[in-house]
């Protein structure tokens, strides 16, 4: 279908919105069904006591926000292929329900930061008891540097010398933290704490991406009606 250079910008736009988004939803899926489904792991799925925990929670978070993720991909890669009307429409609708959400999420999270930093950092000491209990799970051990390195902290006492997860602790930054580094449950309360308004920045953020990709959405649907609508009156006057 001929579109005009603003159609074909938003088109583009939609292309790598979608490729950002699947990378994402393929890490969080993954992630998520390894921590399910693993042989370290598994188990505490079938215990009745753990069903509300803060691991079970965050696991089940991980794998219905990546299924999210990748349908609304699939849509907007069918949408991006075909630039079929109602295809499109329905992925415009997913992008204004994901923004909503993200603006929802973002402001609870802000206004109840200290639980949400206390239940962070409870998942993170699961997951880093796992790992030990489980002699080293690769996937969790990934999780784990991840973590470390974006928050640059060291497993639960801070002290890389006794760590059992040393290798997974970033490179120290000074003399001093080829000692003693942060501990990460610290750290990542102090995140949800004391830079509360910068967590809400990236849902906020996020948001504002997704409204990125839901204008272009919009401007392609009015690109894919006005042609149409030329199409139907060019047919209209030759027959």
């Amino acid at each position: 279908m001929a579109l005009d250079g603003c159609g074909a910008f938003c088109k583009c736009i939609l292309i790598f919105f979608n490729v950002i988004f699947a990378l994402v939803g393929f890490a969080c899926l993954g992630l998520g069904l390894w921590l399910r489904f693993s042989d370290n792991t598994r188990v505490i799925f079938t215990i009745h006591d753990f069903d509300s925990s803060t691991f079970v929670v965050g696991v089940t978070v991980l794998i219905i926000l990546g299924c999210v993720m990748l349908f609304v991909v699939m849509v907007g890669g069918y949408v991006a292929c075909s630039e079929e009307r109602c295809a499109l429409i329905v992925f415009t609708a997913l992008l204004a329900i994901l923004a909503l959400a993200e603006v929802v999420v973002g402001v609870l999270v802000y206004t109840k930061r200290y639980e949400v930093g206390s239940r962070a950092a409870e998942f993170y000491s699961s997951l880093y008891l796992l790992y030990i209990k489980g002699e080293g799970d690769p996937a969790i051990g990934v999780a784990l540097m991840f973590i470390h390195n974006t928050l640059h902290c060291c497993g639960l006492t801070g002290v890389p010398i006794i760590e059992v997860a040393q290798h997974t602790c970033p490179d120290p930054g000074s003399f001093s933290e080829m000692f003693i580094m942060p501990t990460c449950p610290g750290v990542i309360s102090e995140v949800f704490d004391s830079r509360a308004p910068l967590v809400m920045g990236l849902f906020l953020g996020t948001a504002a991406l997704l409204i990125t990709a839901l204008v272009c959405s919009i401007v392609l649907l009015q690109q894919i009606k006005k042609v149409n609508q030329t199409i139907s009156s060019y047919y209209s006057t030759v027959y």
